[in-house]
């Protein structure tokens, strides 16, 4: 499968410092080493009565933290272009910093340079659209 982009989305369960901008700051500035990515901009947030987000910009995409410690959760994207990158290097550092329980892990292959196409043809009467197969799909696994 040819690909522009790999794009890992982490579940993350029964997690600790989940409230803690700076666990979340760190976690992202150390995903961006383990990654080697380039890093444009960080930003985290907190939220009130809890819960942080934090995001950090890099060349080749973004790493995003969202926490829910009420929870005990915390879902985290690493999508990242160009060069492959082995994301087990950053799920590492969340390991550490958040001590989760368990994670999920679900993996998309961004820009997929061989799928099938899909013509979308005018509007129904409903408002939707009805898209239209040019080719047949194709299926791994």
């Amino acid at each position: 499968m040819k690909a522009i982009g790999r794009h890992i989305i982490l579940e993350m369960w029964g997690c600790q410092n989940l409230d803690s901008v700076e666990t979340a700051e760190r976690a992202l500035r150390d995903m961006v080493a383990a990654l080697d990515v380039n890093l444009l901009d960080l930003r985290v947030y907190p939220f009130s009565p809890v819960g942080v987000t934090g995001m950090a910009i890099v060349s080749e995409s973004h790493l995003v933290i969202h926490t829910w410690p009420e929870h005990g959760y915390a879902a985290v994207d690493i999508f990242t272009c160009g060069a492959p990158r082995d994301p087990q290097a950053a799920v590492q550092v969340l390991r550490e910093l958040f001590q989760p329980e368990r994670i999920g892990v679900m993996e998309i292959n961004r820009g997929q340079l061989d799928l099938p196409e899909y013509e979308v043809e005018a509007p129904c009467e409903r408002g939707h659209s009805a898209a239209r197969r040019t080719r047949a799909p194709a299926y791994s696994g």
